[in-house]
């Protein structure tokens, strides 16, 4: 089998996510960080989107994180982590859905945004999505089942796990704060945490803090006037 190179940001969760996935399989890879600020001059001819994460497999290049742990899943099969039932698949299918083009979407918009009235909607709108995920989703699994799909972790829970992680940085940045009555999110969020895969590449919330004060440090400078003399 062909070397995997993975081409990631160390801040971007999409590229998390397919580290995740690569962990929990036990599959080798080579990781390639790529600074978003400074790509390589040839990088649109690594990523057509211009973005991570990037999966070169062979001599072929696959990107988009949700494709990707797809592909994954279908090359290295054990451990399952989609179910094998086309409802439940689609319904896993859903989920990540709601993941990306929700949960990360709404983020990125927040974090961005200057406008303080953007920010009080962005609020409001991943508040709405987590009393979403925990009335339907985790609310619905019996007590013994602790992942998004039951017992056993899938690519629903390494989909969700990263925007977690990158918490801090909404409550640091963006007053934002997890809504009450989040329990059974909470103990999901603490019992993904524990996993190896998810130990190995974890950072510490001081990390997010001083990486993305950099960040937002540039944008800020950016849209401040130009002085003329």
């Amino acid at each position: 089998m062909s070397q995997i190179q993975l081409y990631s940001a160390i801040l971007c969760p999409f590229a998390h996510q397919v580290r995740l996935t690569l962990l929990e399989k036990g599959v080798p890879f080579e990781l390639i960080e790529i600074d978003p600020q400074n790509k390589p001059a040839n990088f649109l001819e690594i990523s057509p989107y211009g973005k991570v994460p990037v999966l070169k497999h062979g001599d072929r290049h696959i990107w988009e994180s949700a494709i990707v742990n797809e592909y994954l899943e279908e090359v290295f099969p054990d451990p399952p982590l989609l179910p094998k039932e086309p409802m439940q698949r689609a319904q896993a299918r859903i989920l990540i859905n709601f993941a990306d083009t929700q949960l990360f979407a709404t983020t990125h918009k927040l974090l961005i945004s200057q406008n303080p009235l953007q920010q009080v909607e962005g609020v409001n709108k991943l508040t709405d999505s987590l009393r979403f995920i925990e009335q339907e989703g985790l609310q619905k699994l019996s007590e013994d089942e602790s992942y998004w799909l039951g017992e056993e972790i899938s690519l629903v829970d390494l989909t969700f796990y990263p925007w977690f992680e990158q918490l801090v940085v909404l409550e640091h940045f963006r007053g934002f704060q997890l809504p009450s009555g989040l329990n059974r999110l909470q103990q999901w969020k603490a019992k993904v945490a524990r996993r190896e895969s998810v130990r190995s590449i974890s950072n510490p919330p001081e990390f997010y803090l001083e990486h993305y004060g950099r960040l937002f440090q540039m944008m800020f400078d950016l849209h401040q006037p130009t002085l003329k003399q």
